[in-house]
């Protein structure tokens, strides 16, 4: 009942009086006073629902705003008015109320509602059309606020009508009948406002309506299909009349055969006496046979479940619902709609969909907005595609950057569907119109590929290189199909998706036949496994006669090497982790391997390498050697016993029962390019997940069209045939679904099914003869492994096995004596001792371990546990200890005893091992004995008041270990070593503070020299050539990667395009390609690739360490001066003197530079640290 201050309100308006509203004088007034109601109604909507039984849309406000369009303040009102009445159901509850009541009140809005909708039908408005015809006709400075507010209105009252749903029971319709939205959509014709939409859509003035006009189309057109307004007003062709034949056929060939049944279920006695039998073999509830009451012929359909209830599936089990079925409109309606899309195709298609692309991409568009132009594009799409098909109606969707922003959607949605499981319904829906338009692209560049125009082909060619080279546009329908989920994805999704896959690999195959090597991106994921590295064992023998033989082809090649050979060798990788002290360590190994292999000029192109990277010290050789004297220093590398890093080994780890090994597995995915093969792609379809969709889809064959039959017998073809895989569908269920198939009466309409399915069961046949196993296998789905074991033949346990390998008695004795022997022996891994000794050398190390712990002979595996990080040399021989004893007595008394003896120790060991080695032999008794002593004096000399400059270089040696394996890296080993570190860093740490940190600075310095020496000379040289431009820029391209890096998240090769001829010509020369290789920058893989590119491994703090590398470095002036920049540290501008932490950093870099440069003369060598000292503003306190 209504309410009776809004019954006075109604009352106010006005009254129809035969075809004539007669308004009231405060009509206006009672309008706005409707909308102050609407305004504060409450959750149910009564306001809305009594106006809607009042039915005051329907007698008051369209014969005002049809009779009274002139009075514009009463035209506004009632639009507004009508605007929020007709305002669909589902905003004004948010959802669909779960509660009764509630429930009640939203049927009651959508009845009213939907009243609205049949009302607007019969009402031709031109009165609209007038003013909004007015309104456009002026120029948009002229326009007022009113003017676009009232434009915006009416388009949003056309959509809210359009929008409301058809009521099912009681509208029954069938096709050619005009239903209620026909009836409204012939209004909106008749009243000519679809042609003002179509100019909404093409005017470059309205641009700001593109997403109300899109969204009216979209429900214009909502229960048509693209291939029904084609045809519409057109003869029928051959082919539908053929189809149409078909489809009758089986129904009539269906038909007589369930007549037939019916004839033989007759049995010939009296139809009231079925009848009772005896089912031998076949037992009842109890131990006797079943007792069968019904005709004898209806045995076959006998069931154990027959009159039991039938199971309820649960609501989270159950099957999507179907959306509404499209059907046909009226005759008139179509053909209007025909024109109306011929039109829009021509002169609104191509900028709308723009407008609305860039509205989406800015996000200037409302939450799920992308779904209108989704339906757009495959709607128009696949009309202009029936229609003749012309690609320039069409060319702003048929792009890479379309593709791109349907699969990045598709993706979304999925992730989405996963995430809100309450809308998983709604999220799979738009997931189905992306797939859609996805589709209809494929469709479109099929198309295009079989044009006459020479232009639209190769057009057609790029796009499929695109998409068929990019990795994500050709995994998505593997995705699609391994995820499908039947609960909340409808069969319609599935058959699109089955189509799109078969459209995919046929243009695919298409694709490359005519080519031989067609190369694709792919995603490699990498694996590091913990493996051991077996050690080879060399007599002194041996190396003399590889020696021989590596001599003789140096010299046979004269010490020259080929240019090949040289550009490949890389000693250096910038972008690596590992710290440069360490690659030089691994590069002196690297020139060992390669002499023991007996490629000696590997070994001689390696040596050269590495001396250009790291000139200082002469390690590699000094710069002006000669071949003889690199020939000397090859062999004593051979003969050299260099310490090496043994590679991680799995640990053991104990758990509840007993110990087990865990592999460090580490994964890295990296994007390459790599050789396309189509059967090589086709094998990854051969997976159950994806076979299980297709049978899915198959069990409705009955009701799916020729071309979605022929899609699933495809693909099973290709899998059965194609890759012999037949054994992949030996499964229960789809024998029972291939029974059906040739069961069926109507076979004949599926011939290609039929022929299929007899296939599979000959094969299964024919395999089931040989394996007595096949019927077992039939219960199961079966993988790639599986399906290799049945038909090529099961492997037995234990064979080739190593997991399972059984020991004999007189191993378990030999391994028993092993032990015994070296047990009390102080060698720090007995099991690396015990495998060379065992007779069996196929013994692994994880077998000899777990066969102690069986024997008892250890109580657990964490006892014999490898330790993964410390150099190989553990054992000390006597001279080496006589060596220490002798180091230690000479440096006993100086300021920093382990740090002299670490520098002159042959063996290079960690500073844990030698302090307790040096505690073991008695020569100290305390480690605090061998703690960096700290004087006074040697503090207040620190400041380099009062001391020579010798004495304080020589002081600084303390600091600046002249190896790298000086330093501490074994942090790990045991509780000792790591607790005499930390006591010595604490005294490092007061040293610090008292001396302006110069500990750290020291370290910085360090660090610093390492990494300006990596590509220093190069950088010098290219600067020297003149290409400090390019290196300039090169160095810019680095940073501005390491940006996007940062940004993005993600990381893809980027290429490294020379716009100047400047950069151009510097990338073709040689010495900047070699700079390029050793800052890790990838050269083009093949003739595909014209560019250098910056590998997608490479990280934001790489690239930048790459780029600060680069830095220009100002050119020495004099004879013997050094370049800024080799280990000096940054100016520092500050107000006043030098400080004591800048004549320290200057005395550093001073100390660094003559140890780099041995040949320098004394003179040369003052005035490279008069020039440092001046250029860090301390020369008034230098000490000559």
């Amino acid at each position: 009942m209504m309410n009776c201050e809004l019954l006075a309100t109604c009352s106010a308006l006005g009254y129809l009086e035969g075809d004539v509203y007669h308004k009231e004088t405060d009509c206006l007034e009672s309008v706005k006073d409707l909308i102050r109601y609407l305004r504060h109604e409450d959750d149910t909507r009564d306001i809305r629902q009594q106006l809607g039984a009042g039915q005051i849309l329907q007698n008051d406000l369209l014969p005002i705003i049809t009779q009274h369009g002139q009075d514009k303040p009463l035209y506004d009102a009632c639009i507004r008015l009508m605007v929020n009445l007709t305002q669909p159901a589902m905003l004004c509850f948010g959802k669909i109320p779960e509660d009764p009541a509630f429930r009640h009140h939203f049927l009651q809005v959508m009845s009213h509602l939907q009243a609205y909708k049949e009302v607007f039908g019969l009402y031709y408005n031109c009165n609209t059309i007038v003013y909004l015809t007015n309104i456009f006709q002026l120029d948009w400075e002229q326009r007022q606020e009113e003017d676009n507010l009232l434009i915006e209105r009416i388009l949003l009252l056309v959509r809210n009508v359009l929008h409301v749903p058809a009521n099912a029971h009681e509208e029954k319709n069938v096709d050619d009948d005009a239903s209620v939205h026909d009836k409204l959509l012939w209004a909106i014709h008749m009243s000519g406002f679809d042609d003002l939409v179509k100019f909404l859509a093409s005017a470059q003035s309205e641009q700001q309506w593109s997403m109300h006009v899109l969204e009216i189309i979209s429900l214009m057109f909502r229960d048509q299909t693209p291939e029904a307004l084609v045809s519409a007003g057109q003869a029928r062709s051959v082919q539908e009349k053929q189809r149409d034949a078909e489809e009758l056929d089986a129904l009539r060939q269906k038909e007589q055969a369930q007549k037939r049944s019916r004839m033989f279920q007759r049995g010939t006695r009296h139809s009231r006496f079925g009848g009772a039998y005896v089912v031998q073999g076949l037992k009842s509830i109890g131990d006797k046979d079943v007792i069968y009451h019904r005709g004898i012929h209806n045995f076959k359909h006998y069931s154990h479940d027959t009159g039991k209830a039938v199971r309820r599936v649960p609501k989270k089990n159950q099957r999507a619902q179907e959306s509404e079925d499209k059907r046909r409109s009226a005759l008139n309606v179509r053909l209007f709609l025909r024109e109306f899309c011929l039109d829009f195709l021509e002169n609104c298609y191509n900028r709308l969909m723009y407008l609305v692309k860039e509205n989406l991409i800015r996000e200037q568009a409302q939450q799920h907005d992308e779904t209108y132009y989704l339906w757009a594009l495959s709607f128009f799409m696949a009309f202009n595609r029936g229609n003749g098909f012309r690609a320039d109606l069409v060319s702003e969707t048929v792009t890479i950057r379309a593709f791109h922003f349907i699969e990045r959607n598709i993706t979304n949605y999925y992730e989405m569907m996963l995430t809100d499981r309450k809308e998983a319904t709604s999220w799979s829906r738009r997931m189905h119109l992306a797939l859609k338009a996805y589709q209809e692209l494929l469709q479109t560049v099929n198309e295009m590929d079989c044009s006459q125009d020479e232009n639209i082909r190769q057009s057609s060619n790029v796009i499929k290189c695109n998409i068929f080279y990019l990795m994500e546009y050709r995994e998505i329908f593997l995705t699609l199909l391994r995820k499908f989920d039947e609960t909340r994805q409808p069969s319609s999704f599935l058959k699109d998706l089955v189509e799109s896959t078969h459209l995919f690999l046929r243009m695919l195959e298409r694709f490359c036949k005519g080519r031989k090597n067609l190369m694709v991106q792919k995603a490699k994921r990498k694996k590091a496994r913990g493996q051991k590295k077996p050690t080879v064992e060399t007599t002194p023998e041996d190396l003399e006669e590889t020696w021989k033989m590596v001599e003789e082809e140096l010299r046979a090649t004269g010490f020259q090497l080929s240019e090949g050979l040289t550009e490949s060798i890389v000693p250096f990788d910038a972008t690596s982790e590992t710290p440069p002290e360490e690659q030089r360590a691994e590069a002196m190994v690297r020139v060992q391997d390669a002499l023991l292999a007996k490629l000696g000029p590997e070994a001689l192109g390696l040596l050269r390498a590495a001396r250009e990277v790291w000139p200082e010290g002469d390690v590699f050789g000094s710069a002006d050697v000669e071949p003889e004297e690199e020939l000397e220093l090859l062999k004593q590398i051979l003969h050299a016993n260099l310490p090496r890093q043994s590679p991680p080994e799995p640990g053991m780890e104990e758990e509840d029962d007993g110990a087990e090994f865990e592999e460090e597995e580490l994964e890295s995915v990296q994007v390459s390019e790599t050789e396309f093969n189509f059967l090589d792609f086709m094998k990854r379809f051969a997976n159950p997940n994806i076979v299980r969709p297709y049978l899915l889809l198959l069990k409705t064959y009955s009701k799916n069209t020729p071309h979605t039959n022929h899609c699933i017998a495809r693909m099973l073809h290709r899998l059965a045939v194609d890759l012999k895989m037949e054994a992949l569908l030996f499964q229960l269920s789809v024998f029972h679904l291939f029974n059906k198939i040739l069961s069926d009466p109507a076979a004949a309409a599926y011939k290609e099914l039929v022929t299929f399915a007899k296939y599979v069961l000959k094969r299964f046949f024919s395999l089931a003869s040989e394996n007595s196993k096949a019927f077992v296998e039939l219960l199961f789905w079966k993988n790639v492994g599986a399906v290799r074991e049945m038909t090529e033949g099961y492997s037995k346990d234990g064979v080739n096995s190593k997991k399972n390998a059984t020991w004999t008695e007189e191993e378990e004795e030999e391994l028993r004596k092993l032990y015994e022997e070296h047990r009390d022996s102080e060698v720090p891994d007995i099991v690396e001792t015990l495998l060379p000794l065992l007779s069996n050398s196929d013994r692994t190390r994880r077998q000899v371990v777990m066969q102690l712990v069986h024997m008892g002979l250890v109580d657990n595996a964490k006892e014999l546990k490898k330790q993964k990080k410390g150099t190989r040399i553990v054992l000390w021989t006597e001279e080496q200890e006589q060596e220490l004893q002798m180091l230690f007595e000479e440096y006993r008394d100086s300021d920093d005893v382990l740090g002299d003896i670490l520098k002159k120790l042959t063996a290079k060991r960690s500073r844990a091992r030698v302090v307790d080695k040096l505690l073991s032999m008695g020569l100290v008794s305390d480690r605090r004995e061998l703690h960096k002593k700290r004087s006074r004096r040697a503090q207040g000399k620190s400041s380099g008041k009062g001391m020579t400059e010798e004495e304080f270089l020589a002081g600084l040696t303390n600091d600046f270990p002249e190896d790298p394996m000086d330093r501490d890296d074994d942090e790990e080993e045991d509780e000792d070593e790591d607790e005499f570190e930390e006591s010595d860093e604490e005294v490092e740490e007061e040293g610090r503070k008292e001396s302006g940190d110069g500990g750290r600075k020291s370290k910085s310095i360090n660090s610093s020299v390492g990494k300006s020496a990596d590509v220093g000379p190069m950088v010098l040289a290219l600067q020297k050539e003149g290409m400090s431009g390019p290196l300039l820029w090169l160095q810019n391209r680095l940073n501005k990667t390491a940006e996007d890096r940062d940004e993005d998240g993600f990381s893809q090769p980027v290429p490294l395009v020379p716009l100047m001829e400047e950069n151009e010509e510097a990338m073709e020369k040689k010495s900047f390609q070699k700079l390029l290789r050793k800052l890790g920058i990838r050269a083009p893989a093949n003739e595909q690739e014209i560019f250098w590119r910056i590998p997608a491994k490479m990280s934001p703090s790489q690239l930048r360490g790459a780029a600060a590398a680069l830095s220009p470095r100002d050119e020495p002036t004099g004879g013997g001066e050094e370049p800024e920049g080799h280990g000096s540290p940054p100016r520092e501008h500050e107000e006043g003197s030098a400080s004591d932490e800048q004549r320290a950093q200057a005395l550093r870099a001073l100390l660094l530079a003559r140890q780099r440069r041995h040949h320098s003369s004394e003179h040369a060598g003052m005035s490279a640290s008069f020039i440092v000292w001046l250029k860090l503003g301390v020369w008034e306190d230098i000490p000559f």
